[in-house]
């Protein structure tokens, strides 16, 4: 096979295997028609493995090893998982070890954690897992008895033959355990949800927690390596961008400084190949980031050299002016809308800019290139692409290459483009057998990552006497995510406008939802709830207007358009999306969405009279097959002056596996929210980012948070399918906020970042 050939094949698998939410480019039609539709887990690549001989281990002293596969990043899946095998397999937590599984779908099945799918498509294989081994121990002990299967029970940690009392612990019978047949999954004698032990309890210590609070855990920038050199590059400040010349010689001259490696510039796409540039080789980081300074690099900008953020929004402001590719038709609402009176009509745009994922732990891989072949430590999201995009880059055969995963300090998707994991691979390879740790620093993150699609959303609506909408047209503008995998495209993948637009769930009979065509220049990537942001963000603030139009309450008002407790088959709203799951097992349920929405107003006490400059916002969403409502409170001072005062947010997931994660991930999801919504902005001039660390790309600081983060479960049927948590937290915080700045100051915020647009408290 040639070198293109190689690459397509990589570019292919990866567009198949690497896009969130299953998409899927490349196949033709008619096998497309002809395969058998697959949902959740099995959609994905690699597919469900549940297996217990690869996912649990039982040594003679009776400890039990379990191994997570799925990569730890804060939302606390190297617990939850392995919590649910050992709830099931009936072990002591306190003799439980978690071990870290290296990059390997075919035996581990899919390991790329973005979609908050991980509890949501593994919580039943580890269910399955851990009680196929628990049935494993007591067929054992039940053999070595010579008593019936039915006589004997595990309970933490031993097998008892309930007639005589008789007791056999887990290592006692581990060996005999692993040559009993795996029973099939009709076999399989799960737990009843009141016997859980762990599952839904919110008591089992995290298996991170104490290393991470001494500061013992190993990150991504913790791997150290006997003889470890270190790595920075220059890259173009334009995406497609070439190096023009760069003075190596001097680069060379700095001490410590030991080699300059070039980095090819992408090919095609972008998908996750490196940006291309000049790789400087040191003793230390610093002698590095000296060295590249030295380079004094010039560059050929390429054709997107002259993308500038402001021009890009009037072409935007102009694309939705028009009729686009329609996604979403019941009804005639253009029609409706054309012939109401101008008093019954209202449109707005509403604008989201381009927003970088600025995780704490800026990407980094370490790599040691050796005749074998390639060993890599790195945190990432996406193992798999990390090790199949090293051996495409290297020219290796997959099995010579392990990906060891480290934690990650925070991901939010960057992390599941490994683009920095080939970068590590290729200069490891000019420095063949001495270990290279490749390094981005924040500006590095800040001007070359992967952005959240700068979003422009027009909304209109017609109403009717009592002020609920009869007819609804969205037409939103933004770069699509297949630009990342095809060049050039344009058209949107129906996940992108099945998130929080074509599945708007109001009873209203007229809807049409459209999508404009415009071009991308910049790489586009998957950001922590990826485009809900800019759709709740508009759907929820036209939700408000429409409240304030009538005269209403905006909570009864939103109950109103709600509509009666109903589900609905996401399909006749969306196309086929729905996060990659049934349509029959995960419909949309108003009620599930009533229940939170009132939830969270409870939490809030809406309805109490507020003190001067004080207002309360409200906004929902249905996404990742979760039902989120949050309630802001601000406060704004006669200078404009905001503060947070409290946020209240509700969310039913269905099973709530792990309670304590699911809280935390709900108060992180409020403070990205705001910050995002406060002050998250990335702007282009000339095509370059105009952002470069935390003074001008500002996170939410201390003294700017809430004063309060109130959190309420709702629901937690065990009956119902997991839905996901780790994203569902951040789209209704933006309008929850803009929405709450309304009401205390009657100032109507359309377009982020919030910054410098208020106005003073309403008399």
């Amino acid at each position: 096979m040639n070198h293109a050939d190689a690459l397509m094949l990589r570019r292919r698998f990866l567009q198949a295997s690497a896009a969130p939410f299953a998409l899927v480019i490349g196949l033709d039609a008619p096998a497309q028609a002809a395969a058998p539709q697959k949902y959740g887990a099995d959609s994905m690549p690699g597919g469900t493995v549940d297996s217990p001989q690869v996912f649990v281990s039982i040594d003679a002293d009776g400890v039990v090893t379990i191994v997570a596969h799925r990569a730890e990043m804060g939302t606390g899946v190297r617990t939850s998982l392995p919590m649910v095998v050992a709830d099931e397999l009936e072990a002591r937590w306190d003799r439980v070890r978690v071990v870290q599984a290296p990059a390997d779908e075919a035996r581990f099945g899919n390991q790329n954690v973005d979609g908050s799918r991980s509890v949501r498509h593994f919580f039943a294989p580890m269910r399955r897992v851990g009680a196929a081994a628990r049935q494993m121990l007591e067929a054992a002990a039940a053999a070595r008895w010579a008593v019936p299967v039915a006589e004997v029970k595990a309970v933490q940690h031993e097998v008892v033959h309930t007639p005589s009392g008789r007791r056999l612990g887990y290592g006692e019978l581990a060996a005999e355990a692993a040559r009993q047949p795996v029973p099939g999954r009709e076999q399989l004698r799960l737990k009843k949800p009141a016997d859980w032990r762990y599952i839904g309890k919110g008591k089992t210590t995290g298996v991170d927690q104490v290393a991470i609070t001494r500061g013992q855990a190993t990150f991504g920038m913790d791997a150290v390596l006997p003889g470890m050199v270190f790595a920075v590059v220059a890259r173009p400040p334009v995406v497609g961008g070439k190096v023009k010349q760069a003075d190596t010689a001097a680069a060379l001259k700095v001490p410590g400084v030991i080699k300059v490696v070039e980095i090819p510039g992408f090919q095609g796409a972008p998908v996750f190949q490196p940006l291309g540039g000049i790789a400087v080789v040191a003793r230390n980081t610093w002698a590095a980031m000296q060295g590249r300074a030295a380079l004094n690099a010039q560059w050929e900008d390429g054709p997107n050299g002259s993308y500038d953020s402001a021009a890009f929004r009037r072409e935007q402001e102009q694309a939705v002016k028009s009729p686009g590719t329609v996604y979403r038709n019941n009804g005639d609402a253009p029609q409706v809308i054309g012939d109401a009176p101008a008093e019954r009509r209202l449109s707005a745009d509403y604008f989201v800019p381009h927003l970088a994922h600025a995780t704490m732990e800026p990407p980094v891989a370490t790599a040691l290139v050796t005749d074998q072949g390639c060993e890599v430590w790195a945190s990432t999201q996406n193992p798999q692409a990390a090790l199949d995009g090293v051996a495409a880059t290297l020219k290796l055969q997959p099995a010579q290459v392990k990906v060891n995963v480290l934690l990650l300090g925070g991901g939010f998707g960057r992390k599941s483009k490994p683009d920095y994991v080939s970068e590590a691979a290729i200069v490891a390879n000019a420095m063949r057998g001495t270990p290279v740790k490749l390094v981005w620093t924040r500006e590095d993150d800040i001007h070359h990552g992967y952005y959240h699609a700068v979003s422009l959303d027009h909304l209109e609506a017609a109403v009717k006497a009592d002020g609920l909408p009869e007819a609804w047209l969205h037409r939103t503008a933004a770069p699509t995510i297949t630009s990342l995998f095809a060049p050039g495209s344009k058209a949107a993948a129906p996940f992108e406008t099945g998130m929080s637009a074509t599945n708007m769930p109001f009873a209203v009979p007229n809807v049409r939802v459209e999508r404009a065509e415009v071009a991308a220049h910049a790489r586009i990537g998957w950001f922590r709830s990826v485009a809900n942001i800019p759709h709740v963000f508009a759907t929820q603030s036209f939700v408000g207007e429409l409240a304030h139009r009538a005269r209403q309450d905006p909570l009864k008002y939103a109950l109103m358009l709600l509509g009666p407790d109903r589900k609905i088959d996401p399909t006749t709203l969306s196309d086929v999306f729905n996060y990659s799951e049934s349509p029959v097992d995960y419909p949309i349920d108003t009620g599930r969405m009533r229940a939170v929405i009132e939830a969270a107003a409870r939490g809030a006490r809406w309805g109490r009279k507020l003190p001067q400059g004080h207002g309360l916002g409200l906004a929902f969403a249905y996404s990742f097959v979760s039902y989120t409502a949050t309630v802001v409170e601000v406060a704004v001072s006669r200078k404009g002056e905001l503060a947070i005062v409290a946020v209240d947010m509700a969310l039913d997931c269905g099973p709530q596996v792990n309670p304590e994660r699911i809280r935390a991930q709900m108060e992180g999801g409020a403070v990205m929210g705001l910050s995002l919504a406060l002050s998250g902005e990335i702007t282009f001039e000339n095509g370059r980012v105009q952002q470069s660390n935390f003074h001008d790309y500002e996170v939410l600081r201390h003294a700017q948070s809430p004063r309060v983060i109130r959190t309420h479960l709702v629901g937690g049927d065990a009956s119902l399918p997991p839905g996901g948590v780790g994203e569902p937290p951040v789209p209704p915080v933006a309008p929850a906020l803009t929405n709450a700045i309304f009401a205390a100051t009657g100032k109507r915020i359309r377009s982020l970042p919030v910054r410098d647009q208020l106005g003073k408290p309403r008399a």
